[in-house]
Order: C-alpha cells, then structure tokens, then sequence
C-alpha cells in the first residue's frame, strides 16, 4: 500500500490523529477505492470541509484521479467545499416536516439568524440549509443544529430557538453533553 504523503500542501492543517487513522481505514476495504468516502468523512470531520488539496491527497490514498473524489464530493450533498458557520443549521423539508410548516419556519430563521438559506452568515455564526429527511417525521418541523436534534420547532417558536442558537455562541460548555433522545433538551 502506497505510504500516507505528509507533503505541507496535501495535509496542511489535517491533525496527527486523522492522518493516522487513514492507513487502517483504507485497510477495512478490499479495493482501496472503497475507502473514498470514509476518508472524505475522515477529513471533514477534521477539518469541517473538504478543500481541493483534501481531494488529491484522498485520491493518492485510495488510486484513483482527484476527479474522480471531487466527483463524490460534489454528488453527495453531506460533503462541504467550503466552511460552516459555527452552528450548522438544517431544516428538514420533505413531506411531513413541510406540511408543519418548516418552509415557514425557514423563512423566520433567515430573519432572526440573518442568513440565507444555503449560505453562512456575514458575521460566520450561522449555516442555514435545507435538508431532505431526518427520520422524525412525527415530530416535525425537525431542526439538526449541529449533532443535536430538535422536534416541533414551529413557525411561530423561530423568533425564541434562533435566540436560543445565538446564546449557545456564547457558552463554552455547547455540544459537550449531547441531548439524549426522549428528553426536554432533545425535543428543543
């Protein structure tokens, strides 16, 4: 198996660790292609988006063109180009979620966060998207704001819970205990 390169302009700001985990990680899969998309969620993990150095040091990994891993990146929506802001919000727009009113819910976001949906705010705080399903149809609208889900966060509630996300800016303690399901904290 080709050796990890640690070239400054293929790693650069890629921590230790990650490059670690890569060889053992590429070693799980019969064909080192395989590994494309395991490294690429590697990689944004770390980092938090995938550049185009990323792309060819995970190409050099795995033996295949950068084209072919900017391909992946660009056919999966769950891949990012560019950075988040500091809190990652999605909204759930399919069916169920859109029939409780989430476009609405969107649209008051886009105020009280002052982002467009699809982009980062000016001041880097917030990502705004819309996302297809999240599996709680039952309980929508459903917002993922980082790792942490909330239930029922309703058109009409958006004003309170956007500053409930810009009051988490300020507290250190953030996404240090994440909400478990079934609890107050889980359901916003």
């Amino acid at each position: 198996m080709k050796e990890l390169s640690n070239s400054p302009a293929a790693t650069r700001a890629l921590k230790p660790e990650t490059l670690a985990q890569a060889p053992a990680l590429i070693a799980q899969y019969p064909q080192k292609r395989s590994a494309t998309m395991p490294l690429l969620h590697l990689v944004q993990e770390d980092r938090g988006y995938i550049t185009q150095e990323d792309m060819t040091w995970v190409a050099d990994q795995v033996g295949v063109t950068p084209m072919q891993v900017l391909e992946v990146v660009t056919f999966y929506p769950m891949y990012r180009q560019s950075p988040i802001g500091r809190r990652h919000v999605r909204v759930c727009r399919t069916l169920s979620c859109a029939l409780r009113g989430s476009y609405a819910l969107m649209e008051s976001l886009e105020q009280s966060l002052n982002c467009k949906r699809g982009e980062t705010s000016p001041d880097g705080d917030f990502t705004l998207e819309f996302v297809e399903c999240i599996a709680d149809c039952g309980c929508g609208p459903v917002v993922h704001v980082d790792h942490a889900m909330h239930e029922n966060v309703k058109p009409e509630d958006a004003v309170q819970f956007a500053t409930q996300l810009k009051a988490t800016l300020k507290d250190p303690s953030y996404g240090q205990n994440p909400p478990v399901p079934g609890t107050p904290e889980w359901n916003g």
